[in-house]
């Protein structure tokens, strides 16, 4: 088994059921800090890994194994870590749990150390303030053959010590969120890193219904494409997302201005990543998720899609409005499992649903349990993981100045 840490990102628990869905073997250790988590899992981890995850900024691999180590051996470690390296030497030190003035010695003692063994080098970060995500890849601090950044874990009588082996890479979300021909800002804007998440809690979804375990969110079944259906596709977040990671796409909307857009989307997807149709398929057309599916021979693997969130809101909403809110959105969910159910009756769904909230009140959908359970679906979850209140099986997804939240729902049908 491999030793590994995760700085996890803003919610936590959504970020360790998005890594439990993909790595049935995952064995919870040590939270550290509060956002990195300690595992052990038997598959080796790569930037490739992590650059499918949403909820994970970084990971480290363990370099000591089960031999005691003390803040002394770190010189050590690091340069060990860089004896590959030629030239000047890059390197950071990640400390957590760790006294700014401890780690300024540490910083000064492997900068020395490696004086010593006749290697320049210069460093990232300090005792303080760590690299950020984007320096480690521009400095190639990834890279074995040209630095290394130690992560470096304290909380009581505890110390880890890991060398980072893969980085969130914050261009490329800011390219594809930022850079795509159409953003419907009239709309909640679903953000990339949660429709990463929310199609790898399909692909657990998937993997599950075709009775096996996923292997890295790679493939539920050898050699096979999945094919993802998202009838509430907007501009196209999920389906951008899903043709990036080799999927085939199919997708629609009520509004033929979204349809377009998400159209549009994909085409700038497919040129920007060169990602051809004859190798991966993409369908998108104009439907009302609440009506009878036109979906031809193709049929989904699984349903991955963002509920409607209800119009987009300046000021905090009233009870009263919340109210009139949500019995539209009660009425249009169950509508449309419904449908799925007699269209789609063996397809799991992944979808989020409005969260509201008043001044002094959360509001979730208050029938939407009895629905689901009428429609003929169960909630389900990935292991090392509760739901958001005692009787919600399910996660919430909510920065802290949003009158808006999304609840993550993971539907089997019942057999």
């Amino acid at each position: 088994m491999h030793h590994y840490a995760a700085l996890l990102g803003n919610n936590v628990t959504i970020s360790t059921a998005e890594l439990s869905a993909l790595l049935p073997d995952m064995i919870k250790k040590t939270v550290f800090g509060n956002q990195y988590l300690t595992f052990e899992t038997k598959e080796e981890l790569t930037q490739e890994f992590l650059n499918r995850l949403g909820g994970t900024i970084l990971i480290a691999k363990n370099i000591t194994g089960n031999g005691v180590v003390t803040l002394k051996d770190i010189p050590t470690l690091l340069a060990t870590e860089l004896a590959t390296v030629k030239g000047k030497a890059v390197f950071s030190l990640r400390l957590v749990g760790i006294p700014p003035h401890i780690g300024k010695d540490l910083f000064r003692d492997c900068k020395k150390g490696l004086k010593q063994k006749g290697v320049p080098s210069r460093y990232l970060g300090s005792e303080r303030e760590p690299a950020k995500a984007i320096q480690l890849h521009d400095e190639n601090l990834l890279d074995p053959k040209k630095g290394c950044e130690l992560t470096i874990l304290h909380e009581k009588n505890q110390l880890w010590i890991g060398r980072t082996v893969a980085a969130q890479n914050v261009k490329a979300y800011t390219l594809r969120d930022i850079g795509k021909p159409v953003r419907d800002t009239t709309v909640g804007l679903l953000p990339p890193k949660l429709a990463q998440i929310l199609l790898n809690f399909g692909e657990y979804l998937a993997s599950t219904t075709a009775g096996q375990q996923p292997s890295l969110g790679l493939r539920p079944r050898s050699g096979s494409t999945l094919t993802i259906f998202d009838p509430f596709c907007g501009t196209g977040v999920i389906p951008v997302e899903c043709l990036l990671r080799r999927n085939a796409v199919l997708a629609s909307d009520v509004s033929l201005k979204a349809v377009n857009g998400c159209e549009k989307n994909l085409e700038w997807t497919r040129k920007t990543y060169k990602i051809a149709k004859k190798d991966i398929a993409s369908t998108v057309w104009k439907q009302d998720a609440t009506k009878t599916f036109d979906l031809g021979k193709t049929l989904p693997d699984v349903i991955v899609t963002e509920g409607t969130l209800g119009p987009a809101l300046s000021d905090r909403p009233t009870i009263k409005e919340i109210e009139k809110l949500m019995r539209n959105a009660e009425g249009l969910t169950e509508s449309f499992l419904k449908n799925c159910k007699t269209c789609l009756p063996n397809t799991p769904i992944v979808m989020t649903l409005p969260v509201w909230y008043a001044m002094k009140k959360m509001m979730p959908l208050s029938k939407v349990a009895s629905a689901i359970d009428a429609c003929g679906y169960r909630t389900v979850m990935p292991p090392h993981v509760d739901g958001w209140l005692p009787d919600r099986l399910s996660l919430l997804y909510r920065r802290n100045d949003q009158f808006v939240g999304r609840e993550i729902v993971m539907l089997m049908p019942k057999k």
